[in-house]
């Protein structure tokens, strides 16, 4: 009875094993339809498949998206950390570049001061009363800067000292109202004849100074160019000053006068220069001695 039951378990497992092989080669073949039992149990794969995929994907969603969220937020802040620093780069080229210009100018307009000795200076101070008169410098006797020094930017003259300490000095600029405030000029006319006059003045409506005392003889005109002329004893000759833009007669008539643009910005001065003389300065008043002279032509009726 026992081999019985051997012998037929033995036959079942063969015909198991027959059975499974016949489905397997019958899987294994190529061909167009599925039968209904693979069908069957294909379906119900898949949509035990699509029930946990669906979650999941969405699960792997969620997180890719945070992830790239994050990783979109480290590269803005990365990229907003570049771009402030090359705001900051790009200013300091920016403020190098202008740096860079104006020394060079400054080191041009060396060149061409070969009667005098240049300071350097730099305006440290400025009075907010009399911005428009008066700056002060961060150079002093200690470095050979004397009252009565003229004073210019790589644009043109801006005044001359009037004040010193040790380590300081206070320029008095041509822009002020002092009345007493004089500088010996001139207009090169045709590129060979010098005209003379005095700049007393600073026109505070149109930001220009007032070239007086030209010869009513002379003609000139709006476009050319006025530089000291070294007359008055205290500015150099040759230091520019500015452009005339307009011509007129003075009050009675008998001399002309002009009104000339600064070639300088009062309003805007940092780097600047003091123009150390290599012969003694006079002392005093720029044209003092033109103005006298004048006054004693006028006196002497011959």
């Amino acid at each position: 009875m026992p081999q019985f039951f051997s012998n037929k378990r033995l036959i079942m497992l063969l015909v198991g094993v027959i059975f499974l092989v016949a489905l397997i080669s019958f899987s294994l073949r190529d061909r167009d339809h599925a039968s209904l039992p693979e069908q069957f149990i294909k379906d119900v794969v898949g949509f035990g498949q699509s029930i946990f995929s669906k979650p999941t994907q969405y699960i792997t969603g969620v997180f890719e998206n945070v992830d790239s969220l994050l990783n979109t937020y480290d590269e803005n802040k990365r990229l907003k950390s570049r771009l402030e620093e090359f705001a900051k780069l790009q200013a300091d080229v920016n403020v190098l570049t202008l740096e860079n210009s104006t020394l060079r100018e400054i080191v041009d307009k060396e060149e061409n001061l070969r009667k005098y000795e240049p300071i350097q200076a730099t305006v440290i101070a400025r009075n907010p009363d009399q911005w428009e008169e008066k700056v002060v410098l961060d150079k002093g006797t200690i470095h050979g800067v004397e009252v009565n020094m003229a004073v210019m930017t790589s644009q043109g003259l801006i005044g001359k000292v009037f004040l010193t300490t040790s380590f300081t000095s206070t320029v008095e600029l041509l822009s002020t109202q002092n009345p007493n405030y004089r500088v010996s000029a001139m207009v090169t006319v045709d590129g060979e004849k010098k005209v003379f006059g005095l700049i007393e003045g600073y026109d505070d409506e149109r930001n220009e100074l007032i070239l007086k005392r030209i010869d009513s003889n002379i003609e000139i005109k709006a476009g050319q160019k006025v530089m000291s002329s070294g007359l008055g004893g205290i500015f150099p000759e040759g230091l520019y000053i500015g452009e005339i833009t307009e011509v007129t007669t003075d009050d009675f008539g008998l001399t002309k006068m002009a009104y000339i643009k600064p070639a300088a910005d009062f309003a805007l001065l940092d780097h600047v220069m003091v123009a150390k003389r290599s012969m003694p300065s006079a002392s005093g008043i720029d044209g003092e001695v033109i103005v006298e002279e004048e006054a004693e032509k006028e006196e002497d009726p011959s």
